[in-house]
């Protein structure tokens, strides 16, 4: 197994995550943090989870960030019936990603199968998945399906990835090593028990109920924290700064908020409530302050590197690339008309 120093050095300068490293996140069952027990994942509680995530984005963003997303694709074995999701997760090497985006058709058959077909954009971890999720709407035999308000009817898919045709357009300055690319389906079936609805679930633990807007928001915000830590480390080679130490305490002090906020969520949901609106939104405007005040941080201690901090061989430039690649996610981005 890798230790944590390895990792690093094998991801530092990588455009692919190596052989070596997938099958030490793969024998570690790193993809499977939020996959139940009964179906041989982890099934870590919420806190857990996200110190996880958090750890690894200290290591490297691409690293943590290809794990926080595909972790998190692998969750969705809780929106599958008991017995698909035990048969594919008894594979150690099983991982689902994909896109949110809603970019083709399914088409229902006679016999409850359907036919994928469409193009998909920004799926992470595109080349190291056993399985694509997509959004899709439904037809039947050519003919859209619509909901009683004659809105498409759309339905979540997985697909085997043999079944896929990967694009390898991924041309951000960041992230380089996450292989996030564009996917294609062109009239392939997939059974019917392949597809799943986001608000049904099949399990009763905990971390299933925990609204998806939560649960996206403290899985993001942990990886921005992660590698800003990981560019003040970076920085402290090139600086003496005695204000570095600062930024970590700060770091620190967000971090014990979010798993503050994690226990408080876990332990209303066991209490079998529901998580209000308010902190809800509560949790949001934490999230986004956050990631504001990390990039003024991050920027702030850019300006006093110098030269170093511009060449493109070094450590510290790749992390500035990730967190500000990562940081252009529509999630936490702040619109200039609000500004």
């Amino acid at each position: 197994m890798l230790s944590v120093s390895e990792l690093r050095a094998a991801m530092c300068g990588a455009t692919a995550i190596s052989d070596e490293v997938i099958t030490h996140i793969y024998k570690k069952r790193w993809l499977q943090i939020w996959v139940p027990q009964t179906y041989g994942g982890l099934g870590c509680d919420f806190k857990t989870g996200l110190t996880h995530l958090y750890e690894w984005a200290k290591i490297d963003g691409s690293l943590g960030w290809m794990l926080t997303l595909c972790s998190g694709a692998n969750y969705f074995a809780r929106n599958l019936l008991p017995e698909t999701a035990k048969r594919l997760f008894a594979s150690e090497y099983t991982c689902f990603g994909g896109s949110g985006m809603i970019g083709g058709t399914a088409d229902e058959q006679e016999d409850g199968s359907y036919v994928l077909h469409g193009l998909w954009h920004y799926a992470t971890g595109a080349p190291y998945l056993s399985h694509f999720t997509l959004n899709a709407k439904v037809q039947k035999q050519g003919k859209p399906l619509l909901d009683e308000e004659g809105n498409p009817i759309i339905r979540s898919f997985i697909v085997e990835q043999r079944k896929v045709k990967i694009i390898p357009n991924w041309k951000s300055m960041g992230m380089r090593a996450t292989g996030t690319f564009s996917f294609e389906v062109n009239q392939v079936r997939i059974p019917a028990d392949h597809y799943f609805v986001y608000d049904t679930f099949y399990t009763n633990d905990v971390v299933a109920k925990i609204p998806f807007r939560v649960f996206a928001d403290l899985t993001l915000l942990v990886n921005y924290l992660g590698m800003a830590y990981h560019f003040i480390e970076e920085a402290q080679g090139v600086l003496s700064s005695e204000v570095l130490p600062s930024y970590f305490k700060e770091i620190d002090r967000a971090f014990d908020q979010i798993l503050t906020y994690a226990d408080q969520v876990e332990k209303t949901l066991v209490n079998k409530a529901s998580i209000s609106f308010e902190l809800q939104e509560e949790i949001h405007a934490f999230g986004r302050q956050e990631v504001e005040e990390l990039i003024q941080q991050v920027v702030r201690i850019h300006l006093q590197l110098g030269i170093k901090g511009t060449q493109v061989d070094q450590p510290i430039h790749q992390v500035f690339c990730d967190f500000f690649t990562a940081t252009q996610h529509a999630n936490f981005r702040t619109d200039l008309t609000s500004v």
